[in-house]
């Protein structure tokens, strides 16, 4: 596989599993050193085993533990990837999480973390990501772009989801935060998009696929008619870091076999 990354180096929030791992893994095939972000101690073992994997299959990378929501930490997260690397090429604004719940019964807690992870972490990671490719400016050797970077959204950006307040509100929030930067750093040469999956096949959703009953129903809102995987992802957040993709910024792509079609009007509704 050609190494479209090589010499570049990638932060993935929220890597120890699910989509993040899946798009650590697509990075490193495609030469990237990886930071393999988790967010607390229990995660650490899992964001152990994603790096075991990608050094197995010949690929760099680190660990690194922060939770997205704490300005501190993030701050500190690219002070020391960029001591230790000298640099940060691509930040893959992944991390995320649900607490689900009817509206009038979710707590004021319930909405402050999904908002402070899903939304707040990728303002934090982005504005210093984005001050770290300002200070370098592009190395055309490595991109033409200054720096990318993928936000982690949703079909949920635009598909209102009911018991799911919380979460649908940071989708959309996202979808705004990214665009705007999009926008306001395009003439410095860095490049912002948003990968918004549909139905993919990871843990945080595995009641949703893991009986036949419940895979039959969720296929009945995917026209494609099968699940997505991490891999799906992960390939293109590959293309949308590379220089493939270098006149694209500001854009949503969705990775979701169809579900924003509204299927439930293929039938004439």
């Amino acid at each position: 596989m050609e190494k479209k990354l090589a010499g570049q180096i990638a932060i993935i929030t929220g890597a120890s599993s699910g989509i993040g791992a899946g798009v650590a893994k697509s990075l490193s095939i495609s030469g990237a050193t990886v930071v393999i972000n988790h967010p607390v101690e229990a995660t650490k073992a899992a964001a152990e085993m994603v790096l075991a994997e990608i050094k197995n299959t010949g690929g760099e990378g680190i660990t690194y533990q922060c939770d997205v929501s704490k300005e501190d930490e993030v701050m500190k997260m690219f002070a020391d990837v960029i001591t230790q690397f000298g640099t940060v090429d691509i930040l893959i604004n992944n991390a995320g999480l649900q607490r689900d719940s009817p509206f009038t019964e979710m707590t004021l807690e319930q909405w402050d973390l999904v908002i402070s992870v899903n939304l707040t972490g990728q303002f934090l990671c982005a504005r210093e990501a984005i001050k770290e490719f300002l200070r370098r400016g592009i190395v055309p050797e490595k991109s033409k772009a200054a720096g990318k970077i993928i936000c982690m959204s949703s079909v949920h950006e635009v598909i209102p989801w009911s018991g799911h307040a919380n979460y649908a509100a940071s989708k959309g929030g996202i979808m705004l935060l990214m665009k705007s930067i999009a926008q306001e750093f395009a003439p410095k040469k860095i490049r912002v998009n948003s990968i918004c999956p549909g139905a993919i096949q990871t843990p945080i959703n595995k009641a949703a696929w893991g009986t036949p009953e419940a895979l039959q129903s969720l296929l009945t809102l995917i026209p494609y008619q099968r699940i997505g995987q991490p891999e799906d992802i992960g390939k293109a957040a590959v293309w949308l870091a590379s220089d493939d993709s270098d006149y694209i910024t500001g854009t949503s792509i969705f990775i979701d076999g169809g579900m924003t079609l509204y299927p439930g009007f293929s039938t004439n509704g």
